[in-house]
This record gives structure tokens, sequence and C-alpha cells, in this order.
């Protein structure tokens, strides 16, 4: 107990640590809203009509900001099915192997059943002894979340969650929110960030809130650019952040273009069929999250078709639901 207590003092600080870069989001743009709204629209503008124009297009790019964020941050990321677990005889049988050869026929067996494409670089079964679970197809375990993420993409600090398969939608689109929020405050800011910066304007307390609203809208715009144009790059070839650096191994070997069904197909993928909903920040993506389609399953004779329609189903609503 005494050695377990600064291991548990240890992760609640470690958990509230974490917060800080969210936090830190969250006042940045609540100052952005007191600049734009109270120092740049009700004390600077003049024109009335300027005015409610400006007001209503930063209240809309700001709502859905918001809650792209908000939806990224707190939807839970999804984990392996009870499927996956090995039985508890053959659990105790895999603990108490010394042999990796061992290990490896108990899990062949319990995974025979399984739609499992991809194996590891030896051509194993994708096993996670920390959560003890055979690893669905584009599965991995986060350190940081200490679980097991379908279709894990990467564990963001900005965040402070895991991005996979449960909200990879709703981070693509933060990321695109939050680009348009940066570009329209840039853009309807300028004018006036270059008569402050001139002397055209009389120096008040807004001159201050206005040169550095620009400076930081600015300054997010770029960095935000490049990493949702990386994402869209991803999204149009199906890929996750970790199958872009490390190519998933099939029974056919490596290939980078295993889950690429072709560019409609794979939006399709994380946006789901429906275009109407595209553009929400409501779960629409295709599948269970615990299978995927592959180009490379019809030369895969001995890849077994299972249905986890029940559970699947359940999962889909759970998500729907959040």
């Amino acid at each position: 107990r005494v050695k377990m207590a600064p291991t548990h003092v240890l992760r609640c600080c470690q958990r509230g640590l974490a917060w800080i870069p969210v936090i830190f989001i969250a006042l940045v743009v609540c100052w952005s809203y007191y600049a734009y709204v109270v120092e740049l629209c009700i004390f600077t503008i003049p024109s009335i009509a300027e005015k409610i124009i400006y007001m209503v297009f930063f209240h809309l790019s700001f709502v859905m900001f918001v809650w792209s964020y908000w939806k990224t941050i707190f939807t839970r990321p999804a984990n392996p099915s009870k499927e996956f677990c090995l039985p508890k005889a053959e659990k105790e049988q895999y603990v108490k192997e010394e042999r990796p050869e061992s290990q490896q026929e108990i899990l062949w067996r319990a995974a025979a059943n399984l739609p499992l494409y991809t194996r590891t670089g030896a051509g194993a079964i994708r096993y996670c002894d920390r959560c003890q679970v055979i690893k669905p197809d584009r599965c991995h375990h986060c350190s940081a979340c200490d679980m097991c993420v379908l279709k894990m993409d990467h564990h963001c600090p900005w965040v402070n969650n895991c991005v996979g398969f449960s909200n990879y939608k709703f981070f693509i689109l933060f990321l695109c929110y939050s680009l348009v929020y940066c570009l329209f405050i840039a853009a309807t800011v300028l004018q006036y960030f270059i008569k402050f910066w001139t002397n055209e304007l009389p120096d008040t307390h807004a001159k201050f809130h206005v040169l550095f609203l620009f400076f930081v809208a600015a300054m997010f715009c770029i960095s935000i650019l490049s990493l949702f144009s990386y994402h869209l790059w991803l999204v149009g070839k199906n890929r996750s952040t970790i199958e872009a650096f490390r190519a998933p191994v099939f029974r056919t070997g490596s290939d980078k273009n295993g889950f690429s069904l072709g560019f409609g197909k794979n939006i399709a993928q994380v946006f789901g069929d429906k275009r109407k909903f595209w553009l929400l920040p409501i779960f629409t993506s295709q599948g269970d999250g615990l299978t995927f389609p592959s180009r490379l399953v019809n030369i895969d004779p001995e890849q077994p078709t299972v249905s986890f329609s029940i559970n699947a189903n359940k999962r889909l609503s759970d998500l729907r639901l959040s």
C-alpha cells in the first residue's frame, strides 16, 4: 500500500496536467470572443450594419467550432468488444506459457473465427498484453489513455483524448471550423489592424486587443492549415496517422493502401453516406470500428467471414447517442 500511494498520486497529477493544453485553448477562445465581440464590434466598428453582419457570421463559426471541439474532447474512444478477449482458460494458459511459439499457438486458435486481416511485422497475431485482448484491425494501444483504441489515429494533447474511430470525424471538423474561425477573424480584423497600426484610429483600450487578435488568428491559421490539409489527405487515402508512418501488414505482406477503397468510398468511411450530415459533428462514420473493408479481401481466401451484427448495432447506437 505504501508503494501504491505515490503511483496513485503521480497518476492523478498526470491526469490533471494533461488538461493544461485544453484549458489554454479554452482561455484563448474566451479571450478571442471578448476581443472580437466587445472590443472590435461594439467599441471599434462604427457601422451598425457591419457590426450585425460580422456578429452573425462570427457566432455561426464560433458555435460550430466549440461544438466540434467539445465532441472531440468528450467522446470516449471505442474499445475492442468481448469477442476479442481471450476466454478464461486460454488466458490462464497464455500467462503460464513462457515460450512465444506456444503463446502464438493459443492466439491462433482463439483468433480462428475472428475477422482479422492484419498481422505483426513477423506475421503473428496482434495481441495486447496490457489490455489482454486480440487487437482488431487498425486497433492500437494508447499508452497515454492506457487502453486499446479502435482505428487509433493518434493521441492529441490539445483535446486530451485519443483520436480514433469514435471521434475522428469530430476531430476533422474541429480542424475545419477552427480554421474557418481564425480565417474569419483575421480577414475582418485586418482593416482595423492596419488603422490602429498606422494611427488612423485613436489609441484606446481596444487597440491592444485588435492588434493581438490579428496576430493570434494569423498564427493559428498557419499551423491549423497544415494539419488540416494533412488529415484531409489521410481521409482521401483511408489511412490513419499511424498507418501513414508504418504500413499495415496483411497476410500477403505490408501494404500502405490495403484499406483504400477509392477516393469517394474512403471519404464515406469517415463522414458517412448522407452528405447533409457531413458538416455536423454527429457520428455518421461507416462500420463498427472492429472490421474494415479491404481491397485485399478477395486475395485472402483464408480470411473467415464473421458477423458481429448485434454488438455492432449496439456500439453504433451508443456512439450516436453520445
